[in-house]
């Protein structure tokens, strides 16, 4: 009889987890036999479930990451270089945590985007606020705000976020405005804030890009010297993957008959023994 009383009431009071959880249990029969203080339990877990779940969907939603990728995702065994310990050390955050920045450098093609897609979606699931910007793209918002006055608007946002994602970086040389508001970001940001860059120069030649001896001390002591670094190598995913994309789409009818019946081949004992 209170059912439906208690739901509306839980409902009001903008406890939707609760009110799932509470459906959940009067149908379940076993449940009948909880003390009191376990139900509570029960359904405050649904509660903070619930509200674990929105945050991280409007988290994911501002973040705007380019690529919808995960770590549980990655991919190890490409050759490009990926230390494994090390990256899965850095998808539990903590660099987040002690405010240090990271840098992902490599050729074109190896991944650089997705994987700090992948960091800043595991981000947004440890209750990080994340941003992902193409530093070109950026750049030019940032030149768009100062013609309209919204430019102090736009640097608050970009320095309230727990972990800022600056996605290829270079290689063009900055231009003034462009080094003045990369130091504006970097100090906003230093010592409170991670960044995360990815670039397809290495960190020696940051210098030259960007351009002024004077800034350019001052934003890479401020990058630089507290970061995790990945280097990666090796030839582009995506041109590997569209040649054994073609190299299959070509093969001869009687190929694939032959390669499917390797495959479907029982195997022998001793084979299975190794």
């Amino acid at each position: 009889m209170l059912t439906h009383p208690t739901l509306d009431l839980l409902h009001d009071l903008g406890l939707h987890g609760m009110a799932k959880g509470f459906k959940v249990l009067e149908q379940n029969t076993e449940a009948r036999a909880l003390e009191h203080a376990e139900w509570l339990g029960l359904l405050l877990e649904h509660e903070q479930t619930l509200r674990r779940q929105k945050r991280f969907e409007t988290r994911a939603k501002t973040a705007r990451l380019r690529h919808n990728a995960s770590v549980e995702d990655i991919d190890y065994r490409a050759a490009r270089g990926l230390d494994r310990a090390m990256f899965l050390k850095l998808a539990s955050c903590d660099f987040i945590r002690e405010r240090r920045n990271l840098l992902i450098m490599g050729p074109c093609g190896v991944g650089k985007s997705w994987l700090s897609c992948a960091l800043g979606h595991k981000a947004c699931r440890e209750d990080f606020s994340v941003l992902y910007h193409r530093t070109p793209r950026l750049f030019a918002a940032l030149a768009l705000a100062r013609g309209d006055g919204r430019y102090a608007k736009v640097l608050r946002t970009l320095a309230r976020v727990d972990l800022l994602i600056l996605d290829d970086w270079g290689p063009e040389q900055l231009k003034a405005e462009q080094r003045r508001d990369l130091l504006e970001i970097v100090e906003d940001r230093y010592d409170t804030r991670s960044i995360l860059i990815t670039s397809q120069l290495p960190v020696s030649q940051w210098y030259e890009i960007i351009g002024d001896p004077t800034l350019a001390d001052a934003i890479l002591d401020r990058v630089i010297h507290n970061a995790y670094r990945i280097e990666l190598k090796g030839e582009s995913m995506r041109k590997l993957k569209l040649t054994a994309q073609e190299k299959h789409e070509t093969m001869k009818p009687d190929e694939h008959d032959r390669q499917s019946a390797n495959t479907s081949k029982p195997t022998p004992a001793k084979a299975r023994q190794k």
